[in-house]
């Protein structure tokens, strides 16, 4: 019935009308409030760990590590979440060892590397101990001085030299910027270190278009080692080389390594290459670390399904076994880090997932001596349908 025949006046009308804008308006109001209040729950960074004294066996300890990237929006660039790159990454690395890190594109390998080396700004929680200092609490002079501690060997060869710069002055910019060695024999410490990485002294007035693909990559490396580091990072090192080319470059690391006991961090997609440079073996999946063991029993007795299904896809040299071998297909695509899965991330895709695995995170425990996994139903080879022969 219209109002007008209610009985009611204009007046009555246009404040009952009112009375209604103000009561929608507060409940609107009460629901952006509720909503802010939820959206800085979700950005509050939990960053509760237990800290970890030094151990001198270890060059680096890294205990729970996180780096978050913020994502930016609306008209003043307001922080509205975060993608979780790296989220509680933690192991540790034995003086003159290897540590191979493997794991899916974007699980967090590189910007682990790249984290530890304070290479940002910032970590968004977590110890980054480098012979029991931390590292994101040193002023800018501490830090220089341990840049000749901490090197890094990038992926791509081509794109991490100087086009403009002689391979001579590559590999010894850092050097001379760090006053390593007397003037006078400059040049005869780069001769060694060229010798050491299999490069010739007539090589140091080329520049690197000269050079082949493995050739830059020795190059990468003579860089690295000329600052006498104890610690490096090699972010996919052979990645961009053929395979033969790959062999070279990795017994070159090796004879490195048993000559000056540097320690590698030694990061790839192919568990057939880590499987010969590595001591131990960490596999990430989605920003958090899903198991840790030395190679030898993380090839042979897997216990998370995520490492079972990638030691699946290594090629076996015999042709007879390639073909019975059963191949485990992971369904679907890994989650955003923007939005990562509750429980379990690998719950999504795991083919033995359960209720308990979308509702409770597991425990990053010791399964074995050595031999850490974060899962429910962690045993030998989970998925009970295939079995890896290497």
């Amino acid at each position: 019935m219209p109002f007008w025949k209610a009985g009611k006046n204009d007046d009555q009308v246009l404040d009952e009308l009112k009375e209604t804008q103000k009561q929608n308006a507060d409940e609107f109001v009460k629901k952006q409030e509720h909503a802010d209040e939820a959206q800085k729950s979700s950005l509050i960074i939990d960053n509760n760990f237990t800290p970890v004294e030094y151990d001198p066996q270890y060059i680096l300890q890294v205990n729970h590590l996180k780096k978050y990237f913020p994502i930016k929006g609306g008209m003043v660039s307001k922080t509205v979440g975060y993608v979780k790159a790296v989220d509680g990454v933690t192991f540790n690395l034995k003086r003159g060892t290897t540590m191979g890190l493997v794991g899916e594109s974007g699980c967090g390998k590189t910007t682990t590397g790249r984290t530890i080396l304070r290479l940002y700004d910032s970590k968004s929680g977590g110890q980054v101990l480098f012979n029991g200092q931390e590292v994101y609490d040193l002023s800018h002079k501490e830090l220089r001085a341990l840049r000749t501690k901490m090197q890094i060997i990038f992926q791509d060869p081509f794109s991490s030299l100087s086009p403009r710069m002689p391979v001579g002055e590559i590999i010894g910019e850092a050097v001379r910027e760090h006053n390593l060695v007397p003037k006078a024999e400059f040049d005869d410490y780069i001769d060694q270190v060229m010798d050491n990485c299999g490069l010739q002294p007539f090589h140091k007035d080329r520049y690197p278009h000269e050079f082949s693909g493995g050739q830059r990559q020795r190059i990468c490396i003579a860089r690295a080692l000329a600052l006498n580091p104890e610690f490096i990072v090699c972010d996919e090192p052979v990645s961009a080389l053929d395979v033969s080319i790959q062999a070279q470059v990795l017994n070159l690391l090796k004879e490195l390594q048993d000559k000056f006991g540097t320690a590698y961090l030694f990061i790839a997609h192919d568990l057939s290459v880590v499987q010969h440079i590595s001591d131990r073996v960490a596999v990430m999946y989605l920003g958090k670390m899903v198991e840790v063991s030395d190679w030898k029993t993380l090839y042979s007795e897997p216990h998370h399904p995520y490492t079972q299904s990638l030691l699946s896809a290594v090629p076996v040299p015999d042709p007879d076994i390639q073909k019975t071998r059963k191949r485990i297909i992971l369904a679907g695509d890994p989650p955003s880090p923007l939005d990562p899965p509750t429980g379990c991330r690998f719950h999504t895709r795991c083919p033995i997932a359960q209720g308990i695995c979308s509702e409770k995170l597991p425990e990053f425990k010791e399964v074995a001596p050595g031999h850490c996994c974060a899962c429910h139903f962690a045993e030998p080879f989970p998925i009970k349908e295939s079995h890896i022969d290497l």
